[in-house]
């Protein structure tokens, strides 16, 4: 069933002295634990630790504010235009000068999404998604940026994509089979269908579709709509609901930021069962 929630409306614990965490997606909510989302705050002067179960994979992403992390003598400075990806059996802390918010996802046990997660485990990634490839969606004025992909990330349990909503956007009708997944609304607001119930959402919100429901979204006011969205498993079927307008992305040759992409993705069409190999 799906569910929609704000951030503003989850109690925050406190992790420790400066660190508090809002809960945002459990297992309960989901009856089968197959991917949990957290929201952090971290003060100014303060540091988070990250550790990582040899089993589990998980990823952050910046919302607000800068951040240093440091894994294994090294050190990576973080903005909001960066997600990590943090591998299994990771160890790493994170310190903020003037404060830090993220949202922090894990998938436990997550070789039962990925044969190859055992014997080729994936490795630390950051990913500076303002110099990913942006594409167009042929239908409409939408656009999509891809965050987190087996090429990206090593591993087929999770993909994952931003999605950029023009005022009065509007995708098709359509569902996944053999995957749920979530959406957290990075700015503006609009409204979500599951299974042709709409629900207002906006910036904060999680959005969270289970296997086979029903979906789509369109953007309201005037402003842009914009959400990050993970899958888990990273492989499913798309099915469109009749008449509906599949969605075929077509690579723009440049970022969000209007310079050259880090890196090249081909036209490809979200009916495809797998990522293409160049996503």
């Amino acid at each position: 069933m799906a569910i929609t929630l704000n951030e503003s409306t989850v109690a925050a614990e406190t992790l420790a002295p400066g660190v508090k965490r809002q809960s945002l997606l459990t297992a309960r909510h989901t009856q089968d634990g197959k991917v949990l989302l957290d929201r952090l705050s971290v003060d100014a002067d303060r540091t988070h630790t990250f550790a990582i179960a040899r089993g589990d994979l998980a990823w952050l992403q910046i919302l607000e504010g800068e951040a240093v992390l440091r894994h294994g003598g090294a050190s990576d400075a973080l903005t909001q235009a960066h997600i990590v990806f943090l591998p299994p059996g990771f160890h790493g802390t994170l310190d903020t000068k003037s404060g830090v918010t993220l949202i922090f996802a894990t998938v436990p046990n997550a070789a039962r999404f990925d044969a190859a997660f055992t014997t080729s485990p994936p490795q630390f990634r950051i990913v500076d998604w303002t110099r990913e490839p942006m594409l167009d969606s042929e239908h409409d004025a939408r656009k999509r940026i891809y965050v987190a992909t087996p090429k990206l990330f090593g591993t087929t349990a999770i993909k994952g994509e931003m999605i950029i909503y023009p005022p009065g956007t509007m995708a098709s009708n359509h569902h996944h089979e053999g995957a749920e997944h979530f959406m957290f609304v990075l700015k503006g607001r609009g409204t979500a269908w599951a299974n042709e119930s709409p629900m207002p959402v906006r910036a904060g919100d999680l959005i969270y579709y289970g296997d086979h429901e029903r979906h789509y979204l369109r953007s309201e006011g005037d402003t842009e709509m914009a959400f990050v969205e993970f899958f888990v498993p990273g492989i499913y079927k798309t099915i469109w609901a009749p008449g509906a307008a599949i969605c075929t992305w077509t690579p723009t040759g440049r970022s969000i930021s209007g310079a050259k992409p880090v890196r090249d993705i081909a036209r490809h069409s979200s009916a495809e069962v797998t990522s293409p190999a160049d996503v």
